[in-house]
């Protein structure tokens, strides 16, 4: 690294010293080593004011190399203007006998003769006798550094401020950062138990999906949209199901030649309420379409028990799996109800008519049909709970106790009411693929009630002469 002594003479100048070169031996090879391979641009000057080192990361930043910098007295006259050389050498020399390191702002020449503004930490060295022996001084371009900075400031609000949850992952797919959003959203208010934990002991179901996305990230990189993932996670008050948008963005070392990935940042909001709310005007818009088809094609019926069936035809798509329209028989003062219409038992199919002699059904007392005549309303039940209860014997047993298909796992009843009479009960129910009804579909059902039983009206069912209110 040391120029010979003619060099060295021609870049002192005529009116410096010409210094004795350090010999060089392992030791100093080392060092020298350890400084260039350095990211930052590293100098330092003897108790003098002469520089003693000089790295190749100062060389690239100023153009001037550790030839021509090593031996001179200060930057005067070459790497900082005349002018300046005075406030910048005190300002470097001071860092000696403060404590702690020092933070400035200079403006340095380049060998072309262009200015950078750069950002220097000094410090001072002390001597095997503990006295002050020079100083040492790394600095960097002020833009390089205020990006640096700005990636740590931005890395920080990320973990500590940001609304939506931030979760890095290591190439094992184990959380190793959690920002406190994602710890409230993963069902813990507190960031350290989650990490190093496997996904699955965090996440009840859709655990799969989430994986199968990281795996995605880890081998071909960050996908080109948002994913909307589903997952039920277990909380202090139980199982909650939350729908995350999610992006993903792979990351890799920036110290090594080649990409070495380091696991994959997870940024996620919780969509829920804006997806349910979704979901429920798209059920909405279909089942008001839904209505209105069936009232057209109900009115082409000539039949009125033709348009009855039309009616749940249509309300049953997307909505349950069997219909039953069971009605008063007629003159039975007990209001028993006879089957009169109903989707196959076996295998899918319309609603049909039920051919036989009018025998009534045998419902026990507390039926779903018989407490939905009796409240003028509608009843929801389920096996395994809910209002009519599991009983013995499986859902099957419990669909074969209440004269229905053995399939059923989620009943819906509804009063059939026209002028002011009850004509029967409209029964709405659903396999165990699809969810238990709920109140928004006990209102669509009552919507439904309301058409087939102006259409049995006119079919000449007479119902029951007990005036309820609807």
């Amino acid at each position: 690294m040391s120029a010979s002594r003619s060099e060295t003479a021609r870049a002192l100048g005529p009116d410096e010293p010409e210094r004795e070169p350090e010999r060089v031996g392992p030791g100093s090879d080392l060092l020298a080593a350890l400084l260039d391979g350095m990211d930052a641009a590293l100098c330092a000057f003897d108790a003098d004011g002469v520089i003693t080192h000089w790295n190749r990361e100062a060389e690239r930043i100023l153009g001037w190399s550790p030839e021509e910098a090593v031996g001179r007295r200060g930057f005067a006259g070459w790497a900082v203007r005349s002018a300046d050389a005075d406030e910048v050498q005190g300002r470097l020399m001071g860092a000696m006998q403060a404590p702690g390191r020092q933070v400035h702002e200079f403006a340095l020449l380049r060998k072309d003769g262009g200015r950078v503004l750069v950002r220097t930490q000094s410090a001072g060295v002390r001597g095997a006798d503990g006295k002050p022996a020079g100083v040492y001084c790394a600095f960097s371009e002020v833009h390089a550094q205020i990006d640096l900075e700005r990636s740590i400031a931005l890395s920080e609000a990320l973990f500590e401020d940001a609304s939506w949850g931030v979760v890095l992952v290591d190439v094992d797919l184990r959380p190793t950062v959690v920002n406190g959003h994602a710890a409230r959203m993963l069902g813990s208010g507190v960031r350290t138990p989650l990490l190093g934990r496997p996904l699955g002991e965090l996440i009840v179901q859709g655990v799969e999906e989430l994986e199968g996305a990281l795996h995605h990230v880890l081998a071909e990189g960050a996908p080109g949209a948002l994913a909307e993932l589903w997952v039920t996670v277990r909380t202090d008050e139980g199982d909650s199901r939350r729908c995350w948008r999610s992006g993903f963005l792979r990351l890799a070392s920036p110290l090594a030649e080649e990409p070495v990935p380091l696991g994959v940042g997870w940024l996620f909001q919780d969509v829920t309420q804006a997806k349910l709310a979704e979901q429920d005007a798209d059920r909405l818009r279909f089942r008001f379409s839904q209505l209105h088809r069936a009232a057209r094609a109900a009115a082409e019926c000539e039949d009125p028990m033709e348009a009855a069936t039309a009616q749940m035809d249509f309300a049953l798509a997307g909505f349950a799996d069997h219909a039953l329209v069971d009605v008063v028989a007629a003159g039975d003062a007990r209001e028993r109800l006879v089957r009169a219409a109903a989707t196959p038992s076996g295998a899918p199919g319309p609603v049909a008519r039920v051919a036989g002699a009018g025998i009534p059904v045998r419902y026990a007392q507390g039926h779903p049909a018989l407490q939905a005549m009796d409240r003028t309303g509608s009843v929801r039940a389920s096996a395994g709970g809910g209002k009519a209860g599991g009983g013995k014997g499986g859902p099957e047993a419990w669909a074969a106790e209440r004269q229905w298909p053995r399939d059923a796992v989620h009943a819906l009843c509804t009063v059939l009411r026209s002028r002011g009479r009850t004509l029967g009960v409209l029964t709405f129910l659903r396999a165990a693929n699809r969810p238990a009804f709920e109140r928004p579909d006990a209102v669509y059902a009552e919507s439904v009630a309301t058409r087939v039983a102006a259409a049995l009206d006119l079919s000449g069912v007479r119902g029951s002469g007990v005036q309820g209110q609807p």
